[in-house]
């Protein structure tokens, strides 16, 4: 990398089931000037997620083709003529999959960093950033998540996952649950991140297996895959229980599930709720999340639970390593100096 060049990701191609990386391409192009109203950010970190998948469709909301791609991103202002914005700041926002962004205080998202101190970079992507701030909202604001009360996670060893498993236990949860995809990541849940119990979902059937790790019932289910986990926490939920439905990883790459569990009426039978949980209708309760977690993270109770790639050159395989199960909690990119 030069100084004077920027580069980004764009997207060539539409992916048909499981993306590749021919469907990206690498461009070279100089850094830009910021305009008036404007600030120009050399990013430090970028965040590549499940959700995605589902934009490289195209449609409203989605990725347009050969433009840059957009994702979370955490940087510092290196020339500004925002007034919001001075050099040194930094910043979160949404400009990602490039090494260098235009942004705008307060547009789309972007804001400056508290930068709590003794608090490492990569939480601001994981825990204190959007993964974390589903999982609170889910655990506060949709499923009201109370002490006492036993919980399952699915997809339990990615970002949102272990976000949920710390907060669930600050917030008192008695037991948590989680399954995921390997017999390695059942092992980080149990031995690392002190959940109850856990359990791979490719050794049987979810709903007998969740059964076993949880004979007495769940209160509260936090979704992130969909299809047979749903039906199988339906099965397991006490009466009066909650889904916080986050994600349905189980459909992203164009797979054949069930378009509704074939148990959902259970969900009237036991007097149900089902909410869906979007994190940018959350947004005011970042602060409340960084007021709530720094504590612990300073202390190291909790920790960022991030997988780190290394290298801007990097970014596409670490997005298409989500989907080869490569992460441990969030997955980042690391843009070299």
């Amino acid at each position: 990398m030069t100084q004077n060049t920027a580069y980004a990701v764009h997207q060539s191609s539409r992916p048909a089931g499981l993306p590749s990386a021919t469907d990206f391409t690498y461009v070279a192009h100089p850094v830009p000037e910021p305009a008036p109203g404007t600030a120009l950010v050399a990013n430090l970190l970028l965040s590549v997620d499940p959700y995605h998948r589902g934009m490289m469709d195209g449609g409203e909301g989605g990725f347009e083709l050969n433009a840059p791609l957009e994702g979370r991103s955490v940087g510092r202002v290196i020339a500004s003529r925002d007034p919001g914005l001075a050099e040194g700041d930094l910043v979160f926002h949404r400009e990602g999959w490039r090494t260098h962004a235009l942004v705008t205080l307060g547009v789309g998202g972007t804001r400056k960093l508290r930068g709590h101190e003794g608090v490492p970079l990569e939480a601001y992507l994981s825990v204190l950033g959007g993964t974390g701030l589903t999982a609170y909202a889910a655990l506060t604001r949709t499923a009201g998540l109370r002490p006492g009360e036993d919980l399952y996670v699915s997809a339990a060893a990615g970002g949102v996952g272990t976000a949920t498993g710390h907060i669930a236990r600050l917030l008192g949860a008695r037991r948590i649950i989680g399954s995921a995809g390997s017999a390695a990541k059942v092992r980080h849940l149990t031995e690392v991140l002190g959940f109850d119990a856990a359990f791979d979902y490719h050794d049987g059937p979810v709903g007998e297996q969740l059964a076993k790790a949880a004979p007495e019932g769940i209160d509260v289910y936090v979704d992130n895959v969909g299809g047979d986990h749903l039906e199988g926490a339906i099965d397991v939920l006490r009466e009066y229980g909650r889904i916080a439905w986050v994600g349905a990883v189980s459909t992203y790459n164009g797979d054949r599930s069930p378009a509704a569990p074939r148990n959902l009426f259970e969900v009237v039978h036991k007097s149900l709720r089902l909410e869906g949980v979007l994190v940018r209708n959350h947004t005011n309760l970042q602060d409340e999340l960084e007021d709530f977690l720094v504590p612990h993270l300073r202390s190291g109770r909790i920790g960022t639970d991030t997988t780190v790639a290394q290298g801007f050159g990097r970014t596409v395989d670490a997005f298409l390593g989500l989907f080869r199960g490569e992460n441990l909690g969030k997955m980042l990119v690391r843009i070299d100096d």
